[in-house]
């Protein structure tokens, strides 16, 4: 229902706004909001030769591209005139987004098609896994401590090592697994949920501490600093860490008191001082590496570990063979028939997906995004925190609507300040500090049909709201 209401409030103003500027002259063509792409420029007006400055004309009139271009500095965007068909259109700024037609073809052009492809292959091995017996060996081990974190799980249940899955597979940067087996998870907690159409808690929890975005190797980052010539491309990766260890336990303790979970267990206890362990220790051996040593360690360790994992499941496949036979069925068969079940659970989470990414596209271009980022940084501003702070903070304010927008956020932020600059590493830290929220909702709860999110997402913002606030004291600190 909050997710629903949410949905109409943006869509609804969005376009209430955009019509108000369109009247009032702040927009001269609201096409753009339909049909424009990223990065277009946008036409602010339309005019005779005869009515625009002498210079202009002058210029226009002895190019034979009939353009002319303006530049200004990096408060002003460049106007451009074009003159055409014996009318001079002027043109400032460039798009912030794809307009709502663009985005409806990007959703399932280049988003949902590779999805579905990611999910076909593996889910592919998933089914291998089940099968051969992998996926109950898991659940059984992890058991004591999952059934602390998720009360109304049964022992031993296949949720569990789907969902220890989709946890590892987050942890080290491995985005195209970490969906698969998330969604698997979703579609194994949906099984024992009592209210087919309400989200169980057992799904609140699991998407919560999904979305807080723990990651030990944040590798886009790091290609994205190299990219802009950071010094340490791989500087970040210790206080990207740390927000999203602080936002992951946030994210448990928030939605623990609520589901009234009992933080006293010894195996619970057991098992996060074991991860702590975990992470210190990886940290410690990170950071004695040099420079190269960083990269290279980075670069490989994830690619590495996929690899191993595809591997033992073809191997384990390979020696339970008998386990297949007895199911009546062959192990290529076993992942046929997996990835045919991947690639229906794209389709059912496409119009899910498509719904959210067109409200983001249409809040973004009619304006509202940048007023309300402007009006935050505004506020933050005039209570002392620093400028370096505020250029930041258009990445984690559009981190939970898109990954695909904050990242150009991030991009743009280095480009104008630089990749070491505190506003360059600020913005990478938010950028990697957790998931977009909107689309991890519509993505998992739509794979189930989930239409009740109770408070799933209250909470997930709120752990946002953490990782931000975690994310400026962190870098404060470091930087």
């Amino acid at each position: 229902m909050v997710l629903s209401r949410f949905w109409l409030a943006i869509f609804i103003s969005s376009i209430v706004f955009v019509v108000f500027a369109l009247f009032t002259g702040n927009n001269y063509t609201i096409d753009f909001v339909l049909n424009g792409q990223k990065g277009d420029p946008i036409l602010v007006s339309e005019k005779y030769l005869d009515q625009i400055p002498v210079f202009v004309r002058d210029s226009i009139e002895l190019k034979t591209d009939k353009t002319m271009i303006v530049n200004r500095d990096l408060s002003n965007p460049d106007t451009t005139y074009v003159y055409s068909n014996k009318t001079v259109k002027i043109f400032s700024g460039v798009q912030k987004a794809d307009g709502l037609l663009p985005t409806c073809k990007y959703t399932l052009v280049d988003l949902v098609l590779p999805l579905i492809a990611y999910l076909a292959f593996f889910c592919g091995l998933m089914e291998l896994l089940i099968i051969s017996g992998a996926t109950e060996k898991l659940a059984v081990v992890l058991s004591p401590v999952f059934v602390k974190v998720f009360p109304s799980i049964p022992k031993n249940h296949p949720s569990i090592s789907y969902m220890t899955m989709n946890f590892a597979a987050n942890f080290l940067g491995l985005d195209s697994a970490a969906t698969p087996f998330g969604l698997k998870a979703m579609q194994s907690l949906q099984e024992i949920n009592p209210d087919k159409d309400q989200a169980s808690d057992a799904q609140i929890m699991f998407m919560c501490l999904h979305a807080s975005g723990l990651t030990l190797i944040a590798t886009s980052i790091i290609g994205y600093r190299a990219a802009a010539n950071a010094a340490n491309p791989a500087d970040v990766m210790l206080p990207c860490i740390i927000t999203s260890f602080i936002g992951t336990i946030a994210a448990f303790i928030i939605v623990g008191l609520k589901q009234k979970i009992n933080f006293k267990s010894a195996s619970l206890a057991v098992g996060l001082i074991t991860l702590i362990g975990g992470i210190i220790g990886l940290l410690l051996y990170v950071n004695h590496l040099d420079l190269i040593g960083k990269s290279y360690f980075t670069s490989n360790l994830s690619a590495l570990i996929l690899i191993a994992i595809i591997a033992y499941t073809l191997i384990l496949s390979m020696v339970k063979e008998k386990k297949f036979a007895d199911a009546n069925t062959t192990v290529y068969e076993t992942f046929v028939v997996g990835a045919n079940n991947g690639v229906k659970t794209g389709v059912v989470i496409f119009p899910y997906v498509l719904g959210m990414l067109v409200a983001i596209s249409l809040f973004r271009n009619s304006g509202l995004f940048e007023i309300i980022s402007n009006g935050i940084a505004f506020v933050f501003s005039n209570l002392g925190v620093s400028k370096e702070i505020t250029d930041a903070l258009p990445v984690a304010l559009l981190r939970p609507f898109s990954s695909a927008g904050s990242r150009g956020f991030l991009i743009d932020s280095m480009n104008t300040f630089g990749a070491d600059s505190m506003t360059g590493r600020l913005s990478s830290i938010f950028q990697c500090s957790a998931e977009s929220t909107f689309y991890v909702i519509a993505v998992y709860f739509g794979s189930v049909n989930i239409k009740n999110t109770r408070y799933a997402l209250p909470i997930m913002l709120w752990v946002d709201l953490i990782c931000v606030i975690t994310a400026i004291f962190v870098a404060s600190w470091f930087f």
